[in-house]
This record gives C-alpha cells, structure tokens and sequence, in this order.
C-alpha cells in the first residue's frame, strides 16, 4: 500500500505541488478497470520520464452539482475513491473543487491555467469518452491537439470491456442494484466496498443469537435488498461475516440499514468505522412469519456465506492512507 499518497487541493500552495507531474484525469467513481487502465498508463509514462503520477479528480461529482436533487448512487465517496486510488501506486491525487466557477471554465482555459500552469504537467492520461470544460467541450482529441504546442504527452484509452460491454460505473451500479456481485466484482477489480460508523439499533440480533454491526448506508445507495457473503477490516484485521442490507420486513420495515454478523468475533464495535466488501449475493430480503423460522434462515444464510467466502480467500479492496499537503 502507498503509504504516502499525496492529497492536493485549491487551497495548497503552488509551492507544495511537484512540478512536472503525470496525471490520470477522470471522475474515478469506484475506480474500476477502466479507470485503472488510465492510472496504469499514466503510471508507465511517470515511470519513463521519471516523473510522479497523480490522479486529477473532482468534489462534488460533476453530476451531482449539475443536478443536486437527483439521487445518485455514488460506488465510492470521495475518501473511499482516494483510499482506493491511494492503493494503486499513483504518488497522489489533485482533488479540484466542481462549483460554479470551474464548471464555467472552458476547456482551453482549463488546459492552460490548470494542467499547465498550476499543476505544470508533462503528461496527461485519460479515457476515450472522457469530456472536461464548460458545455464538457473538452475531449481526448483537444487534448491530442494541443499536446505538441504545450509540450506534453497526452494518452488515450480504449474501453475495457466486461460482457461484451464497456466497463462503467453505470454499469457496476446496475449490477449491484440487481445484486449481481460477482459481475460488480469483476469489472470493478477487486470487491466493492463502503466504509461506515458503527450505530446503536435495536439490538434484536442479540436476541436472536446474531448480534450485528449496524451502518447507515449513505440514502441514495442503490444496492439490492437482501443477505449478503462479506469481509470486514477492523484495526488492522479481516473478519468474514454474513450481513443484511434492507428494512427487515419482518420486524418495523423500516429505513434501509446494514446489519453486518461477524463469524467468531466479540468485541464492542459501536463507534467504530468499518470497512464492508461484499464478496457474494446470498438471496433476496424475505418477510418471516415467525422468530423460528427467521433463526433457521439465519443459520442457512450463515453457511452459505462461510461457502462463498471459503472460495474467496483474501478477497478485499486494495486500499492505501492519505497524506494531505
């Protein structure tokens, strides 16, 4: 993991920012093999001019400054997306504010004051359908235009692919949505993941002998309702565990939780932050007619996920630490 993965903002100093820098542009949302053919380029090219590699990113989405009141199902907040970054090899990220000031920024303007003259770029990497600047007029060819006259290389990536489709982060939220877990898996690189404070509930689980971590999902997350094969990192370790994100229907249908079970684990983990990956999709949420019947279920869905995560082993997003300048 890199330990010392750089987070560059607007408001750090010019002085703080290495000159001559390589970057991978993009949204990163989730960070998937799409994205990562990017940063791998712009890796080989930081590489042969022995120069660092940076991701350029953007706060707020772009889409969700452009549309605030539309929900949308982010793979990754933005500290996930840079811990996910930061386990790639990349030297750091340059986090650009999305407000109203850059999103009425021009492209060329963008090019020239931005990459150029803050940031002092000798390279550029990005994704074929990868568009920046007012009215997104920006694009790989400009890029490719203007990459002579500036004195840079500039690297355009084709799409990968997954299914005979090209591998999105729309594409990963619909399989999640559809609880298609090994498809996510796959396109994404490695398991996806949300990072989340442990709340009080209502502590039924400890009368059903399934005691559980409770986690708030953010309100627009879009995965599918049901049981679920996980592994969860805490201080420094990995438990396997089964957990159940919905509104348990047999109980107050209530707003959507996840309620994480960890396998031989005993400690007190309220207050504490977890990471969740998701490893398999166990079956569907289900209304019980009795307790009963909901602690045999509990017991087949326990088994079935210890299969999923015995066939498994080791599976869990590459995540790195932050250091901000």
């Amino acid at each position: 993991m890199a330990s010392d993965f750089t987070v560059i903002r607007d408001t750090t100093p010019a002085a703080a920012i290495p000159r001559g820098m390589v970057v991978a542009m993009g949204n990163f949302d989730g960070v998937h093999l799409g994205h990562r053919a990017v940063i791998d380029a712009a890796l080989q090219m930081g590489r042969a001019h022995r120069r660092p590699a940076m991701a350029v990113t953007f706060e707020p989405h772009p889409r969700s400054f452009f549309s605030p009141n539309t929900p949308q199902f982010r793979l990754t907040d933005e500290a996930g997306k840079l811990r996910l970054l930061a386990g790639t090899g990349l030297a750091g990220a340059v986090v650009m504010t999305f407000d109203q000031r850059r999103a009425g920024t021009t492209a060329q303007d963008f090019i020239h004051h931005d990459l150029i003259e803050r940031l002092g770029i000798s390279g550029i990497a990005v994704g074929y359908d990868f568009h920046f600047g007012k009215g997104r007029v920006g694009s790989p060819s400009l890029l490719v235009g203007e990459a002579p006259r500036l004195g840079i290389e500039v690297d355009v990536q084709p799409h990968v692919d997954f299914a005979e489709r090209p591998v999105s982060s729309s594409a990963i939220r619909m399989a999640l949505a559809e609880g298609q877990i090994e498809d996510a898996t796959a396109m994404l690189g490695g398991p996806w993941f949300i990072n989340g404070e442990v709340i009080h509930g209502e502590k039924r689980g400890r009368d059903l002998g399934y005691p559980t971590a409770n986690i708030r999902l953010d309100k627009n997350c879009g995965l599918k309702h049901g049981i679920y094969a996980v592994r969860v990192s805490h201080d420094g370790a990995h438990f396997d565990g089964v957990a159940s994100f919905g509104r348990r229907p047999t109980f107050d249908n209530g707003a959507a939780l996840l309620e994480v079970f960890l396998f031989d684990f005993k400690a007190d983990l309220y207050g504490k932050s977890l990471d969740v990956a998701f490893i398999g999709f166990i079956r569907d949420e289900l209304k019980f007619d009795g307790i009963p019947a909901l602690i045999r279920q509990m017991d087949d869905d326990s088994a079935r996920a210890r299969e999923r995560l015995a066939a498994a082993p080791g599976a869990f997003p590459r995540l790195g630490t932050l250091t901000s300048s």
